[in-house]
């Protein structure tokens, strides 16, 4: 039996070819996604209290959120940093950001090799962004000491693909008759588990931690508009794979499979409904004098 290991580096450009291929599609569906997104941004940017003045790091920012939220809230006199792999969401974010009179930088910059000043946020956001690292420790002990004593990280994680339609639906039907199980690698569900995530942040020097679970979803006129959606947003990588092991026509089934599964979440007047859950965490870095540990 073949052994396949696990190649960071390899993993990381091959996340940034990803999303770099997928913004397009974020972008144009940005408008939909953000107000399915809502009640998580509200939660993050609530469970930090971000306030005028705050220093903001964004982890993931993505095409933009929640770092422009977070910038109106810290006013002129704060600032907000929004980081992301992938250039591409980097360009994307700065145009959605144009104009604004409050300030955002983005920049493209790997979590895991952050050189910023020890100490120098009071929160640290994240939508979605965390479950991509490929050393998490290092990850949550690297966030945990930039920011002050008692600053907060608050972030968004997704809960399991089962709870999850509005995510895992198109990576299981597309993915469906693939050979073997995928191999264990970061990924959107990687830190659904809630134990383990409590203590991965509590052994990375963090206090007060909590999560809590938050109902989100997403919806669609037809099953054709959502089946566009996910042409749009399905990552490269995955389709490629079906076409090298299954083909053409294993491809066309895939996505006959989706719609077929997609239509089971349709109502009467044939409006997708797709239900999701977000793992939303909140935690602090430990006040000076204290000692870490795990609490909540």
């Amino acid at each position: 039996m073949t052994v396949v290991q696990f190649d960071p580096a390899g993993f990381k450009a091959e996340q940034r070819d990803t999303w770099n291929a997928v913004s397009g599609g974020w972008e144009f569906w940005r408008d939909r996604y953000e107000r399915a997104a809502a009640p998580v941004t509200d939660w993050l940017l609530r469970a930090a209290g971000v306030r005028p003045g705050h220093r903001v790091l964004d982890v993931g920012c993505g095409t933009g959120e929640p770092a422009i939220s977070a910038g109106r809230l810290v006013g002129t006199t704060g600032r907000v940093l929004g980081i992301d792999l992938a250039p591409e969401m980097v360009r994307r974010a700065r145009m959605a950001a144009a104009g604004l009179d409050h300030p955002i930088d983005f920049v493209e910059s790997d979590v895991e090799s952050l050189d910023l000043p020890l100490r120098s946020m009071d929160v640290v956001l994240s939508r979605w962004g965390l479950m991509f690292a490929v050393d998490r420790h290092r990850m949550l002990s690297s966030l945990c000491r930039l920011l002050v004593p008692g600053g907060v990280l608050a972030a968004a994680v997704w809960d399991t693909p089962a709870a999850n339609p509005m995510t895992s639906l198109a990576f299981r039907a597309l993915g469906a008759e693939l050979p073997g199980p995928p191999p264990p690698r970061p990924g959107p569900f990687s830190m659904c588990d809630v134990a383990r995530t409590h203590e991965e942040l509590a052994a990375a020097g963090f206090v007060e931690i909590t999560i809590e679970s938050v109902p989100v979803s997403m919806r669609f006129a037809s099953v054709a508009e959502y089946l566009q959606y996910a042409r749009d947003v399905t990552p490269p990588g995955l389709l490629r794979a079906v076409r090298q092991h299954l083909g053409g026509d294993g491809e066309r089934a895939g996505w006959d499979r989706l719609a077929e599964a997609a239509a089971g979440y349709a109502g009467g007047e044939g409006i997708v409904c797709l239900p999701g859950s977000a793992l939303c965490l909140r935690a602090r870095a430990a006040p000076d004098g204290a000692t870490p540990g795990r609490t909540g």
